[in-house]
């Protein structure tokens, strides 16, 4: 396999469990013990617990093969991951619900040259690649300095009393009725901030990122049997061979059950594509896109189903914990569908929350709302997205990528870059040229795989997404605040009001934070202390709900 151009990913296993191996057979056999706990300390001391080492392994494989893989989800390995591109982490690494990440922000980060991921190319699609990602990232500098006036005036209307201070370039910002929001806030810094964060879009998604990544054995057995799937099975094979390499330096007993990977050509995806060859054109693709968009009906987010008894179903399992008869009946202790709701949802009769920690799981009473689900049908940019991901508890079905890709443009434009025609002139052109280099490289025998990393942060994903009432409510408590990521907020209002629509006994308590808090009398109101976005949100009905930054 050849290398990439670019420094290659550097993968350290920073943090491991002790003994994973040993540890699954001590949980194993602590299944089927009349012992208790079996001590992995006393394996192989102890004459009565100490089995041969080929039973051992005879005991893991039979569990391994049979599907007994809870024994496997003890251990956990902590890695730092350096030089890997945010298509890798948005395909792969964040397209499921078992992993933790902290990587680093885009949005608070300045992008730098040299950051990119350059496939094994040669010749003039090396050069056209390597253009293309000098003149983005060009446009993103251009757009950092057009986008910063924009962002500080849209700022500044939100802190409207402020004053600035000596020779500095700071500015008290006053929220007079709030006094403990009282702070000074660097103005230039907080809409420079605000201009990176737009201008990013039009960034590759060949971006390197770092971040540290926590999976558990099982998973990091998944991510090696699949990963020469797409969407970037190149940089897959490389990036999770050396997290195995890793592990299996400090556990090399994993190899007695660790499985080899599947081949791209063994995955139903690439069967389908093989098998039927003529859905594989242009205007297929473009016939594609066109129902979706179509069904989305102007917005970002479409409710396309939801379970018809929500509101029911969820008071009847209020009633069920409480242990209250029905609201059909006739005992005065009946707790009527509206109440059961309000008592569930309603922060001013539930005040967990206003906690800090999301403590919905664990409560009996929240769990209710695990009965009531929505899916929606979706179209964000991939940078939103990469975002929108990391709410892992509201599960989506996203692409294989070349597979919503033309030769024509496809992409989101943030509000910001709206609210000036030159820039916005400019951002087109950018994208214009982008797909024009994206459709070159192909036509020169680039592979689609290679040719997706040109992709801006921009480009249009598409997809359903479904979440159950417990975990919708808490993305939309993190995301309907106005310090989220405008595309994410605008997504999540349109979602809320849909819901509201067929829901409103539901709908009314689906809140941002500060509403929820305030509800629920916990201060101070915003949680965001220095962050505070400078707008009393708690104090708007949802049909007020605007922002551009």
């Amino acid at each position: 396999m050849e290398r990439f151009i670019s420094p290659e990913p550097v993968v350290r296993l920073e943090k491991y469990f002790s003994n994973p191996y040993k540890n699954l057979i001590a949980a194993a056999r602590t299944c089927y013990s009349d012992k208790g706990i079996i001590d992995e300390e006393k394996l192989s001391g102890d004459a009565v617990l100490a089995l041969s080492e080929a039973k051992n392994e005879k005991l893991v494989k039979s569990i391994y093969k049979a599907g007994h893989h809870t024994t496997l989800q003890h251990a956990h390995f902590q890695f730092t991951l350096n030089n890997v591109s945010r298509q890798f982490v948005w395909s792969f690494l964040h397209s499921h619900p078992f992993y933790n990440s902290e990587q680093v922000s885009q949005r608070y980060v300045a992008i730098r040259p040299g950051n990119f991921v350059i496939p094994p190319l040669k010749g003039e699609a090396l050069a056209i690649y390597e253009k293309t990602i000098t003149n983005q990232m060009q446009a993103y500098k251009i757009l950092c300095e057009s986008l910063f006036p924009i962002a500080k005036d849209e700022y500044l209307r939100r802190f409207r009393g402020y004053r600035k201070k000596g020779k500095t370039r700071e500015y008290e910002l006053l929220q007079i009725e709030l006094p403990i929001y009282k702070t000074v806030k660097n103005i230039d810094k907080e809409a420079m901030k605000k201009a990176q964060e737009v201008a990013r879009y039009v960034i590759p998604v060949a971006a390197s990122t770092s971040l540290y990544h926590t999976v558990n054995a099982v998973t990091l057995f998944r991510y090696y049997r699949l990963c020469k799937q797409y969407d970037v099975p190149h940089e897959q094979q490389t990036v999770i061979g050396r997290m195995i390499e890793e592990v299996l330096k400090v556990e090399p007993l994993y190899e007695t059950i660790l499985e080899d990977p599947l081949t791209l050509e063994a995955t139903p995806e690439y069967q389908f594509f093989i098998s039927h060859q003529p859905t594989s054109g242009s205007r297929v693709k473009k016939r594609f896109l066109q129902e979706f968009d179509a069904s989305l009906k102007g917005r970002l987010s479409k409710l396309i189903d939801f379970k018809k008894n929500n509101e029911a179903v969820i008071a009847g399992s209020v009633r069920e914990i409480l242990g209250i008869p029905s609201s059909k009946s006739v005992d005065k202790r009946r707790l009527s569908n509206e109440r059961a709701i309000r008592l569930v949802l309603d922060p001013s009769c539930n005040r967990l929350y206003g906690e800090v920690l999301n403590l919905t799981t664990m409560s009996k009473l929240t769990r209710a709302l695990s009965h009531a689900s929505y899916t929606f049908r979706k179209k964000i940019s991939h940078t939103a997205d990469s975002q929108d991901q990391r709410h892992r508890m509201t599960p989506a079905s996203r692409p294989c990528l070349h597979r919503h890709i033309t030769d024509e443009p496809d992409y989101i434009t943030p509000g910001l870059i709206s609210q000036n025609k030159k820039v916005e002139k400019f951002y087109k052109e950018t994208m214009d040229r982008t797909w024009e280099s994206i459709n070159k490289i192909i036509s020169l025998g680039v592979s689609e795989e290679f040719a997706m990393y040109l992709l801006p942060n921009a480009v249009a994903i598409r997809f359903t997404e479904s979440g159950d009432l417990l975990n919708l409510r808490h993305k939309y408590a993190m995301r309907l605040c106005y310090n989220a990521q405008e595309e994410i907020w605008r997504a999540s209002l349109d979602e809320v009001s849909q819901i509201r629509e067929i829901n409103p006994a539901i709908g009314k308590y689906l809140l941002p934070p500060c509403t929820s808090r305030e509800m629920a009398e916990t201060r101070p109101v915003c949680p965001e202390g220095e962050r505070f976005c400078g707008i009393k949100v708690w104090r708007l009905n949802l049909k007020d709900y605007k922002r551009i930054i």
